[in-house]
This record gives C-alpha cells, sequence and structure tokens, in this order.
C-alpha cells in the first residue's frame, strides 16, 4: 500500500488497524461532549422550566375574609423564611458547582500536562532509536573486523601448529 493511501486510510475497511504510528486516535467525540451528568444544563438539556408558585394567582378582585388573610399572612412569613433559605442554599450550590468546575478545570489541565510529557518521552525514544539504528552498519563491520580477526588467528594457529608436526 502506498503512502497516499496509507495516509488517507484507503482500502481500509475499519480503524482496527489504526495507531499513533499512523496518525489513528481513540478520541469520540460524543464521549468527549457528553455532559458530566444527564441532568447537568446544556443546550441538548435546558432543564424545566417550571417555578415556584405558593398560592394560586387571584385573577379577579374578591374580598378575604379575616381567616384567610391571617393565614396568607402566616404564609407569607413562612415563604420569606424559605426564600432566605432558599437563597442561602442556591448560593451556596452555586460556590459548589463553580468549585467543581474548578477541580475539573484543573485536572484537564493536568492531564493535558501528562498527554504532553508522554509525547516528549515518546520523542525521545523515537531520536534514540533512530540513533541507535545509525550505529547498526557500523555495529556490522566492527562483527566483520572481529570474525576476520578471529579466522585470521586460526588460521595462523593452524598454519603453526602444521609446522610443528612437518618439524617433528
Amino acid at each position: 500500500m502506498g503512502f497516499l493511501a496509507r495516509i488517507t486510510s484507503a482500502g481500509k475497511s475499519s480503524n482496527a488497524n489504526s495507531s499513533l504510528a499512523t496518525g489513528g486516535h481513540a478520541i469520540n467525540k460524543d464521549v468527549v461532549l457528553a455532559p458530566t451528568d444527564v441532568t447537568a444544563i446544556n443546550p441538548m438539556n435546558a432543564g424545566t422550566w417550571q417555578t415556584v408558585r405558593t398560592a394560586p394567582i387571584n385573577d379577579i378582585p374578591r374580598y378575604f375574609t379575616k381567616e384567610e388573610a391571617t393565614a396568607l399572612k402566616e404564609l407569607a412569613k413562612q415563604c420569606t423564611e424559605g426564600a432566605r433559605q432558599s437563597k442561602r442554599a442556591y448560593r451556596s450550590l452555586r460556590k459548589i458547582e463553580t468549585a467543581d468546575a474548578e477541580v475539573h478545570k484543573h485536572h484537564r489541565n493536568y492531564v493535558r500536562g501528562v498527554a504532553d510529557s508522554e509525547l516528549t518521552k515518546k520523542r525521545a525514544d523515537v531520536a534514540t532509536a533512530r540513533h541507535l539504528h545509525r550505529q547498526r552498519p557500523e555495529y556490522a563491520r566492527l562483527g566483520v573486523g572481529l570474525d576476520n580477526s578471529e579466522n585470521r588467528a586460526n588460521q595462523r594457529i593452524e598454519e603453526l601448529k602444521a609446522k610443528i608436526k612437518a618439524a617433528k
């Protein structure tokens, strides 16, 4: 398969043969863009548009009784206190969300740093591998030289042995 076909993935039926060495990846955009929680507010989940309605809307004028007015006054006190506590609770929930988002952001910064470091390490490994490959021919020459020296030494030893036998 040619270079162009390899980089364009021509003739491949799937990414099964993909690897980092061929420019492949395992980054699924649906996973990357998936919400952190199924109830998280985002453009695909705008949440509900419900509101709080403690008392029904009084859309026509009417007279209230003393008992109704007293009960509404008590309910208004309860709602006012509930609103104050709800304000405190929502403020705390927002702080929690902000802190969670800050942790998430810093964790992703850490992950990017790990990925950058991994790439730096792999570059160093590849540079070392290339350097070692460039040394292979010299090692082969050294090996051939040693083989030749060994052969010459063995040949000389055999010649000396032959002379000694001939001298006897």
